[in-house]
């Protein structure tokens, strides 16, 4: 292994992630390792990790590779593996920009939720396909303190329960998840999102990410927000036949989410690369599990 390797820092509405070029797999990411490179104090800092590799490189994406070229592989701040993360598709698509990769217009990117559909726009935001929301049967609940609250249950590749509140600062400090039931419904853990309605078709949030905490922002929970607003205002484009568009502020900023009749989902942001540099290999390998 080099002494040094390559990363890159980037954003998504305040969703921070490390990047870490690599595209035939050669670098050994534990799990261990990733969390040290998203520790804000003692490494680079970040929500999460986005390893870019080829998809015809990794065994999760080899199946993919003639639909997307590139893989997110996708890691959580503590090290742990996601499904999906809709700021890191847009952040992912901004990197392979500026790495020469892509030019504005439309991609393809594999990630272990799917291959997803990218527009990078001309005056900057990029725009994701992030599929169908899968909405599972059965009520769920989440609390913090002595509060509770029903949730919906949405499945965006990834776990979400949305529960609709009075007011962000019952969601409390969102250092721990939030304590749901039935445990059956998420058996591996779930995101939880807590929203307020600021007008109409517009809505704020905070969440709790599975494996993170709570974070400036997180696009498959906006998704998830904007269709479980869409079935409760009686706005499912299923039904009504006419797109449903939300705007959804998050902590770190604000994303546009559409829903369209045949239940594809689409989410408009920003995202930006702030930093470039080389991690120290020699460092990275002391870390142990």
């Amino acid at each position: 292994m080099s002494t040094r390797i390559a990363f890159l820092k980037g954003h998504g509405t305040e969703n921070d992630f490390v990047i870490v070029p690599d595209p035939e797999n050669a670098i050994d990411l534990p799990p261990a390792a990733v969390a040290a490179l998203c520790d804000r104090r003692a490494g680079i800092g970040g929500d999460g990790l986005l390893h870019v590799v080829r998809s015809a490189a990794h065994p999760e994406a080899k199946d993919m590779a003639a639909e997307a070229e590139w893989f997110m592989d996708y890691r959580n701040g503590d090290g742990s593996i996601a499904e999906m993360c809709g700021n890191g598709v847009r952040v992912f698509a901004r990197y392979l920009q500026r790495a020469g990769q892509v030019t504005e217009g439309d991609l393809a990117i594999a990630t272990r939720g799917g291959v997803k559909s990218v527009h990078i726009a001309k005056q900057g935001d990029v725009t994701v396909g992030m599929g169908k929301a899968f909405l599972p049967e059965g009520d769920v609940t989440v609390s913090v303190g002595e509060r509770s609250w029903p949730a919906r249950n949405v499945n965006m590749g990834n776990p979400h329960a949305v529960a609709f509140v009075d007011d962000l600062g019952h969601a409390g400090n969102l250092y721990a998840p939030p304590p749901f039931s039935p445990v059956s419904a998420y058996p591996d853990g779930v995101n939880v999102e807590f929203v307020v309605d600021r007008g109409p078709r517009h809505v704020a949030l905070r969440v709790h990410e599975r494996g993170a905490g709570e974070t400036r922002s997180c696009g498959t929970g906006a998704c998830a927000v904007a269709v479980a607003a869409a079935r409760r205002d009686g706005a499912d484009p299923a039904v009504t036949g006419t797109p449903a568009t939300y705007t959804v502020d998050v902590p770190g900023g604000r994303l546009v989410i559409t829903e369209r009749p045949d239940g594809e989902i689409e989410m408009t942001g920003p995202a930006v690369i702030v930093a470039e540099g080389e991690i120290d290999a020699e460092w990275l390998e002391t870390i142990t599990p």
